[in-house]
């Protein structure tokens, strides 16, 4: 008699994600003792060794509740006994910058990097199931977001690992795999998830998302929605995979000034030289489809020095009607303290 239905979905997913890694290489869980990460270390840790691949585990204590350091303890050791080594707890310090679920989420990623690198893994899987995925669609949605933002969370991405240019690897394998599969699965293989209390506190936006949002959309358009949102997603990441590759060719034709203010003729007020100054030609700008052309501008604007993060589609746009729409107006103020305006041929982005 073969494994329950819900163990066999999680492990084919984690056997999936492992066959491409190098033989022989360590692979780590990420796990936050909840449902979806505590199954994806079970499955590991049954996959890995069936695969000739050493595989461990990692929590993060992020000293945001009482007794943070106690849960984090007894995750490790429930890792331990389903045979994962090497395991341990990475206590991190959370800052306010962005918000608390942002934070929170930088200080996890940049623990996972150095444990990546110090253990020279090749991989960390990551437990977001589809329901992950489509709140996170929805989340996109109500920011008004692109094509990228609303593909959602990629199934594999690669992040630096440290000063020598290494990167890690991170893996999604059960994008593919609803919430209630996955607890279904550690009670299959008596695993004791824990619940954690802001996962239900409704001042985050996802869980406003989870508990009300996509409810209320099952109950106004019936069951299937979250499926639906997950494979919306897989199919926009296919469409703004094309759409960046498209502007990054069209970026290498047009961009023929990266440098400083000088080389621009202007003066920045600056005696270093280090302000940053990007040209796009604007002969042929303006013949790009516009979501090519707009993903040429925010390229540039980024590499000028934007903040990716703070650099939204009304600052693209503004942009892009002095190409489309001049009429004289002298520039955009963008984020970062930078400036786009049009000189000598060329939108250029430097310091306001």
């Amino acid at each position: 008699m073969g494994p329950d239905p819900a163990v066999a979905a999680v492990r084919l997913a984690v056997r999936s994600a492992l066959g491409p890694l190098p033989p022989g290489s360590l692979v780590l869980a990420a796990c936050s003792g909840g449902a979806d990460s505590l199954a994806l270390a079970g499955a590991l840790a049954f996959e890995a060794p069936r695969s000739g691949r050493p595989a461990g585990a990692v929590t993060i204590d992020h000293g945001l509740q009482d007794g943070s350091d106690v849960r984090a303890d007894t995750v490790v050791r429930t890792l331990a006994g389903l045979g994962l080594d090497p395991v341990g707890s990475i206590a991190v310090s959370v800052g306010t910058h962005g918000g608390v679920e942002n934070a929170a989420r930088n200080a996890r990623y940049d623990a996972l990097d150095g444990a990546a690198g110090r253990l020279k893994a090749s991989a960390v899987l990551l437990g977001h199931t589809r329901d992950d995925q489509a709140e996170t669609v929805l989340l996109g949605l109500a920011r008004g977001s692109g094509a990228r933002s609303l593909s959602g969370m990629p199934s594999s991405f690669t992040r630096p690992a440290g000063d020598d240019g290494a990167s890690v690897s991170y893996l999604r394998p059960l994008l593919d795999i609803d919430r209630v599969t996955m607890r279904r699965a550690c009670l299959a293989m008596g695993l004791e998830p824990w619940d954690d209390p802001h996962n239900d506190d409704p001042s985050y936006a996802r869980v406003r998302v989870r508990h009300e949002a996509l409810p209320a959309l099952e109950k106004a358009l019936g069951p299937g929605i979250a499926e639906a949102l997950a494979r919306t997603a897989r199919m926009l990441r296919d469409d703004a995979d094309v759409l960046d590759d498209l502007a990054e060719r069209a970026y290498a034709e047009l961009a023929d000034l990266e440098g400083t203010g000088a080389d621009t003729g202007t003066d920045t007020g600056s005696d270093t030289g280090s302000d940053v100054f990007v040209g796009i030609r604007l002969d042929g700008l303006g013949d790009l489809p516009r979501a090519v052309r707009t993903r040429v501008l925010r390229m540039a604007a980024v590499r000028a020095g934007s903040p990716p993060g703070t650099l939204a589609a009304v600052h693209v746009d503004a942009v892009d009607r002095l190409v489309t729409a001049w009429h004289g107006q002298r520039h955009v103020d963008l984020p970062g303290g930078l400036r786009a305006f049009r000189r000598y041929g060329r939108l250029l982005f430097g310091p306001a």
